[in-house]
């Protein structure tokens, strides 16, 4: 349904073809968690994370 209206490709993508592709260019991934408990932050964790390839060019 999403490929016919245009917003993936119609033809599968591997996940592994996938992962390749978006570790070739580069991910970062950011995000803040926090539990509390009657408007009182308990706990905050923030993750920041930048996560690629690199190619060893002997």
């Amino acid at each position: 349904m999403l490929a016919e209206e245009g917003r993936l490709p119609a033809e599968r993508v591997a996940l592994v073809d996938l992962l390749d592709r978006l570790l070739a260019g580069g991910v970062v991934v950011s995000g803040d968690l926090v539990l509390s408990i009657a408007d009182i932050d308990l706990v905050r964790i923030s993750i920041h994370a930048l996560i690629t390839s690199i190619r060893d060019d002997e």
